[in-house]
């Protein structure tokens, strides 16, 4: 195989599993290590891949930018809808408390609450607050600060010191992306910093992510995946991606 050839191939292999790595190309292709990071290289260049720590991503994967609310409610409906009923199972025991990211999936875990739940939920998200102020059995507490347009998140340091001082049974996490080498990720620093506080802040750490979030890399990153507890996400997870979270301790729950 000319490296031409073989280039083209890895382009579309990386774009196919999403993530690869510099050794399972080499053993693929029967080349050397340095050869598939030459190859990566010039792949890196045309804007075809871009490399990370030990391997590749789509190009597509590392981006600054994100889309708003609006767009991202109705992506993955299904799936989403899906893995916030099977998120249920871990909400802390009557009485117990919990912080609530802002995100369309943690949303869809909020519409599930019902007034007979007894719960103190901290939640940075104007409308996860809207949705939850009337359930009666909801102790709701909202981080202040300034709100982005984006997401519709509060952020900054009085949200950031308020978390300093909680801390609560479970955190349930929306995230950008999840990688092996990078962790947990998003496009905005601000967000980034007040999901790490989050976490920080719970004994269990869950992350609500749909499949498309796995072996995707955003500009910040905001925890490590040893900070997390549980992955709820779907079916179409790659079956490598799932062992490897699962070889790194991490419970995947299939919604």
């Amino acid at each position: 195989m000319y490296a031409e050839e073989r280039q083209q191939s890895i382009a579309e292999l990386v774009s196919t599993r999403g993530r690869i790595s510099v050794t399972d190309l080499s053993t693929a292709y029967g080349v050397t290590t340095e050869t598939v990071r030459r190859d990566l290289a010039v792949l890196d260049r045309l804007g075809v891949v871009r490399r990370v720590h030990g391997g590749a991503v789509p190009a597509s994967a590392l981006t600054a930018t994100e889309p708003g609310v609006g767009e991202r409610e109705y992506t993955r409906a299904e799936q989403k809808d899906a893995i916030a009923a099977a998120a249920l199972d871990y909400l802390p025991q009557p009485g117990g408390s919990a912080v609530l990211d802002a995100g369309t999936t943690t949303g869809r875990l909020a519409a599930l609450l019902s007034s007979e739940r007894e719960l103190t939920l901290v939640t940075n998200s104007v409308p996860i607050a809207a949705r939850v102020a009337p359930l009666t059995g909801v102790n709701l507490r909202v981080l202040g600060g300034r709100v982005r347009g984006t997401t519709q998140a509060s952020v900054g340091e009085e949200a950031l010191t308020a978390l300093e001082w909680l801390r609560v049974d479970v955190a349930f996490i929306g995230t950008n992306a999840l990688s092996l080498g990078h962790g947990l990720s998003t496009p905005d620093s601000d967000e980034a910093a007040v999901k790490r506080a989050m976490v920080r802040s719970a004994n269990h750490v869950v992350v609500l992510a749909d499949s498309s979030k796995v072996g995707r890399e955003h500009l910040v990153s905001f925890a490590r995946l040893d900070q997390i507890d549980v992955l709820v996400t779907d079916g179409e997870i790659d079956a490598e991606d799932r062992k490897s979270l699962t070889d790194n301790g991490i419970e995947v729950v299939i919604a």
